[in-house]
């Protein structure tokens, strides 16, 4: 009678003990699918995330871009003094860039690539192509890598540079470089009026062989430091003529007409001049006060950090004989 009673007791023991342990695998089974789950769920969106944060869309004026966040092979066809004062290097740049003094040492191993010839442009294995919004082949040019277009002087020289910040993932250094400027070429221009007067006129001009121009507030030749950043006038006659090209081409006779109190000149600085040689060129009050401060044309034709810096250098030398 006990060994009856024992046998059916054994048997709902194991039983227990069975089903007991069941549960237990089940339940781990499942805690382990789930971690396992969770763990390809990280996976997967760590893995979107590298891949969103591998390009950027950039907001181009022909409309959005996808371009590389971080690029490395650029090819500058335009802006690349913007790009080489944010110590980026492209691997091809054009002609004008390339010759020019202030960037002579960064672009020593760098192509000289032109628009009219994209094959030479996709040897290089560009991610990224800067181009002007009058360059050739646009859209074979945009086959081979993104390619961002800039129409010349649709940006100021701020913005523009600015926006190179943007693309180069150097938004803050830009901006930073933008405050600094602003404020250090304002305070300038504070001494220069105090020197002066706040009246004091300047004119920058580009001699080239026998043709006279005078430029505006906004054609390179340091006139965005001079008119926007040190807030200095221009002649009047100069501020009507340039108003809407950003330079006006002169004759000798009128010359003298246009001259302010103070001349820039960019002309190249190798060769003599005939103009600067004549008799009405010496008659001109600014030439007879000694008030002519000159600049090399190549190395003067961008609006970039690097280039602004240099012209900034010198006028603050010529105007109050100070210097870095």
């Amino acid at each position: 009678m006990k060994k009856r009673m024992i046998l059916p007791l054994i048997v709902i023991l194991l039983f227990t003990i069975i089903a007991s342990a069941c549960d237990n695998d089940a339940s781990n089974n499942a805690t382990s699918n789930s971690n396992q789950g969770a763990a390809a769920d990280t996976t997967s969106t760590g893995a979107a995330q590298e891949e969103t944060t591998d390009t950027i869309t950039y907001q181009s004026e022909t409309g959005p871009v996808e371009i590389p966040a971080k690029p490395e092979r650029i090819v500058a066809l335009s802006n690349g003094p913007n790009i080489l004062s944010m110590d980026v290097t492209p691997v091809g740049v054009d002609e004008w860039t390339a010759a020019n003094p202030l960037f002579k040492d960064k672009l020593k191993d760098v192509a000289i690539v032109t628009d009219s010839d994209p094959e030479s442009i996709a040897a290089l294995n560009p991610d990224l192509i800067i181009a002007g919004s009058t360059a050739k082949n646009l859209e074979q040019l945009a086959k081979i890598a993104p390619t961002i277009v800039y129409t010349w002087g649709k940006l100021d020289y701020l913005d523009q540079q600015l926006e190179i910040g943007k693309v180069l993932n150097k938004e803050a250094e830009a901006q930073a470089w933008i405050d600094d400027f602003t404020k250090r070429a304002g305070d300038i221009g504070n001494e220069i009026k105090a020197k002066y007067g706040d009246n004091v006129k300047v004119s920058t001009i580009e001699i080239f062989e026998k043709e006279v121009f005078v430029m505006g507030d906004h054609w390179a030749r340091g006139t965005e430091a001079l008119y926007q950043a040190m807030k200095l006038n221009m002649p009047e006659q100069v501020k009507n003529d340039t108003l809407q090209e950003g330079y006006h081409s002169l004759s000798l006779e009128v010359l003298p007409e246009y001259m302010g109190d103070f001349v820039v000149v960019s002309r190249d600085m190798t060769r003599d001049n005939e103009i600067m040689k004549s008799t009405i060129w010496s008659n001109i009050p600014a030439v007879q006060n000694k008030h002519v401060i000159e600049l090399e044309t190549k190395a003067v034709t961008y609006s970039d950090p690097t280039t602004l810096e240099y012209v900034l250098n010198i006028f603050k030398e010529a105007f109050l004989g100070e210097s870095k």
